[in-house]
């Protein structure tokens, strides 16, 4: 039996490209156990995570057909959830490259990343209410902080499924990319992000995600701890000596 989760580990970035064919690389409990182990490697060696999908589709939802059995004692194990609270708490970005669909739990994993890229066929949203479930897997407060409440609350409550186009007009993917170019402008927003500072990247995520009432403190002591820094001064010099020439 293959492994769900494809994994390429390079130096300075991991590729992980979700690959279950057979269901349009539904998100089963294999694929989340797969998700825990990288996250549990990353969180101790930090590299900028960029997660694909394979066979022109990104991740057609949860499993339904384990979905069905699940009852109260599985939802309140938050199965999906925490696995994407874990993806979003990385210490370095992680960037979603979404081709083709991106539906139920599928967008809740890309809405865990930073930056959301996809290609003109991806098709995103959340139908869970169909299905008699809710998006209980981040969509109800990551989506309002992307796209804001009101466009959050008709995706999730019509269970509409946006277009590339659109979901690029509402802020919810940054960038549209053929299919053959979507995992090299990844690489392309990896390699700017590992030119810069390792430490001041971790800390603006750091501070993106804090919540509104630990601004602008939060800041202010992340700012502090860098402002010692020795790659600090080494860049800042660097810069200066630059603008010498």
């Amino acid at each position: 039996m293959s492994a769900p989760l494809l994994i390429t580990w390079l130096p300075d970035r991991v590729i992980a490209t979700l690959d279950r064919p057979a269901t349009r690389n539904a998100i089963d409990q294999e694929m989340i156990d797969a998700l825990h182990v990288l996250c549990a490697r990353l969180e101790v060696e930090p590299r900028v995570l960029v997660l694909v999908g394979a066979g022109g589709v990104f991740a057609s939802g949860a499993d339904i057909a384990q979905l069905r059995e699940r009852r109260a004692s599985d939802a309140r194990k938050g199965i999906n959830s925490v696995a994407f609270q874990r993806i979003r708490a990385l210490p370095m970005p992680v960037i979603a490259a979404i081709d083709g669909w991106a539906l139920g739990g599928g967008a809740e994993l890309a809405y865990a990343a930073d930056i959301r890229i996809a290609t003109p066929a991806a098709k995103i949203g959340n139908p869970e209410t169909g299905l008699g479930i809710i998006a209980a897997a981040g969509a109800t407060w990551r989506l309002p902080e992307i796209v804001g409440h009101a466009r959050a609350s008709e995706l999730l409550l019509t269970g509409r499924v946006l277009t590339s186009q659109e979901a690029l007009e509402w802020g919810l993917v940054s960038s549209l990319h053929e299919p053959e170019a979507i995992l090299a402008a990844a690489d392309a927003i990896a390699d700017r992000i590992v030119a810069n500072d390792p430490l001041a990247t971790r800390h603006t995520k750091t501070a993106l995600r804090a919540p509104a009432v630990a601004h602008p403190g939060v800041e202010i002591e992340l700012q502090a701890e860098l402002f010692e820094s020795a790659e600090k001064m080494r860049r800042m010099t660097e810069f200066l000596e630059r603008e010498k020439k």
